[in-house]
């Protein structure tokens, strides 16, 4: 059995205490849908913010004095927003699982539909390691590591492929919907602006 998650990489939040978050592993992966908990949601948001919370330029406001909304700022002014992750395969039978590689953003998973519909020219996942997808005919090989000599992989149909690429989709598209009802609660003062870019760092539309 092939599964492919939506994951979000999970920096370091030791000292954190604007709100509640989980004990999720630092530099781990922590998978997006519908079924977290409010801890775990409020890891994801904290690691959507921490991705984009640079100092702003010339071209955006800028950052507010209070904790909450200087940590938020970037979240809320940055255009493009980026969010560290990707999708992860894993194999059941073999235990064979391909993870996102560094510099590998959720928003750019639509590189995974350009392996499958383009040209079937390998799409780069990120690096260290370095992460690949590749069409040969029917079949897509995933290779857990490019770069290394010997590397393990995982070769899906193209059919299946694009299947549990829709899946992950809705997977997604749940966590937004859960995001945005958890952001309500816990930060009524910016929640619109949270949801609306918490949907643009995944790369979907709102949710109402």
């Amino acid at each position: 059995m092939i599964i492919v998650r939506p994951v979000l990489e999970i920096p370091s939040h030791e000292s954190f205490d604007l709100w509640p978050v989980s004990d999720v592993t630092p530099y781990t992966f922590l998978a997006l849908d519908g079924t977290l908990t409010p801890a775990d949601v409020g890891t994801a948001v904290m690691a959507l913010a921490a991705c984009n919370d640079l100092d702003p330029g010339d071209d955006r406001p800028p950052r507010p004095d209070d904790p909450l909304g200087g940590f938020l700022h970037g979240l809320l002014t940055m255009d493009p927003l980026f969010a560290a992750g990707g999708l992860q395969v894993t194999a059941t039978v073999t235990g064979t699982r391909l993870v996102p590689g560094c510099c590998s953003g959720l928003e750019d998973r639509g590189d995974w539909l350009d392996v499958l519909d383009g040209d079937g020219c390998a799409a780069w996942l990120g690096h260290d390691p370095s992460p690949s997808a590749e069409r040969h005919g029917s079949m897509v090989r995933l290779t857990v590591d490019s770069g290394a000599e010997t590397s393990q992989w995982i070769d899906v149909p193209v059919a299946e492929l694009r299947h549990l690429l829709a899946a992950a989709e809705e997977d997604l598209a749940d966590f937004l919907a859960l995001a945005t009802r958890w952001a309500a609660e816990h930060l009524p003062d910016h929640a619109e602006r949270v949801g609306d870019a918490i949907a643009r760092a995944v790369a979907l539309p709102p949710r109402n």
